[in-house]
């Protein structure tokens, strides 16, 4: 797979919130459908709440976790542990990068003093996506 991180900047200068920029840009891959999955992701842009929780960034890329890794299983699932490893990677790699999972802390509304842009936390997101879900093949 090609790295498409440039395309998650593009969707997001288009007016998608980071949430979407990053969960829509992969999702073909999944074989989900880019409107689908627009919808699903738009209440988690801007850190749920107004900048009062997680990054949007880092929300559209454990959606993706659970796209990809859920076995679908209503009755009697059996993948919830592999997803949560899944997200749980990706989290810890997130802070790691960007300083903290929570957006208004990213964007220093509590502090005053930003430690991590919209765009970088998208990038380091997708990043994080083709690393940990897709193997960083290119």
């Amino acid at each position: 797979m090609d790295s498409r991180i440039k395309d998650t900047i593009v969707r997001h200068d288009k007016g998608f919130n980071c949430a979407q920029a990053v969960a829509c840009t992969y999702c073909d891959l999944l074989g989900y459908k880019e409107e689908d999955i627009f919808r699903m992701t738009e209440g988690f842009g801007a850190g749920m709440g107004g900048m009062q929780a997680t990054c949007g960034a880092l929300s559209g890329a454990v959606l993706l976790a659970g796209l990809k890794n859920s076995d679908g299983a209503i009755d009697a699932p059996k993948t919830k542990g592999r997803t949560y490893q899944l997200s749980k990677t990706m989290v810890n790699q997130f802070r790691e990068k960007c300083g903290s999972t929570v957006c208004c802390e990213l964007k220093g509304i509590t502090t005053g003093t930003p430690i991590h842009s919209c765009a970088d936390c998208i990038m380091d997101a997708a990043a994080i996506v083709e690393n940990v879900l897709f193997g960083g093949e290119e």
